[in-house]
């Protein structure tokens, strides 16, 4: 038996999520609005999550693991709170936060995650 790859939104370079078998890997979510501050760029990267995990038949609940890169991680706090709002307790993935350098100057945050369907 052959399990399909489902590609959501694929594009040139990437898709926005991949879907093997009972799994989903999502490429790295960011803000589309770079002017907010960190509160408001966690925000909307987590809205994309929510709204690409809801295409591919998941939900937050169902996240695996994620890994969080923030350009400065003096936010880290700033983050946390919106996060720390955003999961459902008990139902908390494996999850890595670091410091780097994005690929737009203006953004502050990039998650990626991996979550069951």
């Amino acid at each position: 038996m052959t399990i399909s790859i489902v590609r959501i939104d694929p594009g040139p370079r990437l898709s926005e999520a991949s879907v093997f078998g009972d799994r989903m890997y999502l490429s790295g979510m960011i803000p589309e609005d770079t002017s907010l501050d960190i509160t408001g760029q966690v925000k909307q990267a987590l809205a994309e999550i929510d709204a690409l995990l809801a295409r591919g038949g998941s939900d937050k609940t169902r996240i695996l693991s994620a890994v969080i890169w923030l350009a400065d991680i003096a936010d880290f706090a700033a983050m946390n709170a919106v996060w720390d709002a955003w999961v459902v307790p008990g139902q908390t993935p494996a999850r890595a936060t670091v410091q780097a350098q994005l690929n737009d100057p203006r953004m502050k945050v990039e998650i990626m995650v991996v979550a069951a369907r």
